[in-house]
Formats: structure tokens, sequence, C-alpha cells
């Protein structure tokens, strides 16, 4: 037991060679060094030999019958498994071609063959000290990696958790919207389709679906400065309770802006704000309240307002009954090139049966 105690901390050396006299050279040579020598006569027993235990370095002789040492080698660096293990090529061929090759095909040293044991004790130390510290620098770049998607996955859970909790304050504001649950999902939806779109796959990215089942559920923040009177009011609206409706674009906007302000970072807060702030504007130019009119309106915002105007049409209103899923269908069909982005509907009119309501 204390044998296998002993050996389990020190590197093992595979030796491939098919002359049974220099396999007892080397392993005495390996062995001089601290290391374990595992020595085999052919490439089938080597292959047997690495996938019962990985070494931390080959010596391979390249004179072998079957498969020579090249060939080997090759095998080795195409194999996920094993291109990372240093190679020391030993060999009686010692042209300036033969070592020329062995470079090319990944081998990391070569020993002419007769060997001296300080030159082979030297380069095994030499290249062990080197696998071991690319073995170290590789399992520290791995934990900083974890570290640093940590981070991101804190920071971004903290930046998620404003808006849920902003968006949280409009759905009890109000109470009657059964659709407000599934609107995020909605319109993460129809941004998904719409990267199978030519017109649209270069604009929107992970992030932005992402961003966007969030950041539109925020649309009409700016109602919070709305009283119950005008929200709750069971007619329809007069002017001037219209022009008080119509400043909750901008009024959410520069609410949203003051919280971005305080929070930099937040990428789903900078997309709220421009969601809130347009998602009113008609693709013709005739909305509310900055008259913007095609590609100038954000795309997000444009994505958000198709939503919005369909979970609308099929929810019951104070003054008036929820249409038919066909009914709001022909409504906005006949809206396509005036409120709403053509190239938008076309895929939304594909994919309406996947929304929730």
């Amino acid at each position: 037991m204390v044998d296998d105690k002993s050996k389990a901390g020190k590197p093992n050396i595979l030796i491939v060679d098919d002359i049974s006299t220099n396999l007892v050279i080397l392993s005495e040579m390996v062995k001089s060094t601290g290391c374990i020598p595992r020595p085999v006569i052919s490439v089938k027993q080597a292959q047997a030999a690495i996938n019962k235990k990985p070494p931390q370095l080959i010596l391979l002789d390249i004179s072998m019958p079957d498969i020579d040492g090249f060939e080997f080698c090759a095998m080795l660096k195409a194999d996920v498994k094993t291109r990372d293990i240093p190679i020391i090529f030993i060999s009686a061929l010692d042209s300036v071609e033969d070592k020329i090759k062995g470079f090319r095909l990944g081998a990391v040293d070569y020993i002419a063959k007769p060997f001296e044991k300080e030159e082979v004790t030297l380069r095994l130390n030499t290249h062990l000290k080197i696998y071991k510290m690319q073995q170290e620098l590789e399992s520290y770049n791995k934990r900083l990696h974890k570290m640093v998607n940590d981070q991101v996955d804190k920071i971004t859970g903290d930046q998620k958790n404003i808006l849920y909790a902003m968006s949280d304050l409009i759905e009890m504001r109000n109470k009657e919207d059964q659709s407000a649950k599934n609107f995020g999902t909605n319109c993460r939806m129809l941004a998904i389709s719409l990267q199978f779109s030519p017109r649209f796959d270069s604009e929107i990215t992970t992030a932005f679906i992402d961003e966007i089942e969030i950041a539109s559920t925020l649309r009409d923040i700016g109602t919070l400065s709305i009283s119950d009177s005008i929200l709750d009011k069971p007619q329809e609206l007069n002017e001037e309770e219209w022009d008080i409706i119509k400043k909750h674009p901008s009024d959410g906007k520069a609410y949203l802006e003051k919280v971005h302000a305080n929070n930099p970072q937040n990428s789903f807060l900078e997309m709220a704000s421009e969601i809130t702030a347009y998602h009113h504007e008609n693709w013709d130019g005739t909305g509310y309240p900055y008259g913007k009119k095609g590609v100038e309106i954000p795309l997000a915002a444009r994505v958000t307002a198709v939503i919005d105007t369909f979970c609308a049409l099929n929810k019951k209103r104070p003054y008036r009954e929820a249409y038919s899923v066909e009914e709001s269908l022909e409504i906005m069909k006949e809206e396509t090139g005036k409120r709403f982005d053509p190239d938008i509907m076309e895929v939304f009119f594909m994919i309406y049966k996947q929304l929730k309501l």
C-alpha cells in the first residue's frame, strides 16, 4: 500500500520501442528522474496502456513494425484526448529531414540513438516541467473562466431583479391585465422567430432575445403616474384624458433613464427605456409621442408594439368586449404598413398560434 501511495503522485512515462534492450535502458533512465516507466513493444500495446491511464509524456521510437512512430504520433495528435501529451522521438534516424518531420507532426523533442543518460534525464525533466506548467495554467484558466461566468450570472441576475420588481408594480396596478405574465414570453417568441428572417438575423442576437423578454414588461411603467379614474374609466376617454394617456411613454422613459443613470451597466434597463418611449410610435409616423416612423423606431419597440396590440385586442375592456383571435388578426392586417412594420407582421402571422393570451 505504501508503494501505491508513493506512486500516485509520480508522473508516468510511456516508452514505446520494439527493442527490449532499449526499453530496459530507458526504463532505468526514467526511474532515475523519479518517474514511473511504462515500457511497451508496439503501438497496439501503447494504445491499450494510454486507454488504461494517460501518461504525462511519451518516449516514442520511429522504426517499428506495422505502425511506425511518425504515424502513431499523427494519430495521437489527431485525438482530442491525447493531443496535449508531449511526445519525444527516440531514434537512430537523426537526419535533418527526420527531425523536421517529427516536429511538424507535433513532437516536442528528438533524441538520437545511442542516447546518453544525462541528455535523456535533462530533456525529460525539462518537458515534464513544461507539461506540468501547461496543465496548471489550463486548470487556472478553467477556474478563472468559472469565476468570471459566476460573476456575470450574478450581475445579470441582479439586473433582472430590478426589472422584475418594477414589472410587479405595473402588474399590481393593472390587475385586470391577465396577459401580463405571458407578455414577455410572447415578445421573446416573436424575437426568436424573427431571427430566422434575413431581414433581422443580424440585429436580433441572443442578448436581444433575453433582454426583450423582461424589458418589454415595463412598456407601460409611465401609467403609474396616471390616476385610476382615467385608467379604470368604464367609458371611452375624452380628448383631454387621451392627452394624459399619451404622455405615459415619455414619462416612463424619463423614469427609466433616471434608474439607468444609477445602474449604467444594466443593458435590460437601456432596452426597457427604448421600448417604453417608442412602443406607441407607428410605422407610418402617425403614432405618439415623438412621431417617429419606419426604422427610426427601435426594433425592440416595434416587436413589443405588435405583441402589445395583439394582447390588448384579445382582452376585455370596461367599454368593450374582447375581440376574438380572428377579429384581432383582421384588424392587425389592416394596420400592417401603417401602424406595424410589415416585415415583422409577416413573421407574426406565421407564429401567432404559439403565443399565450
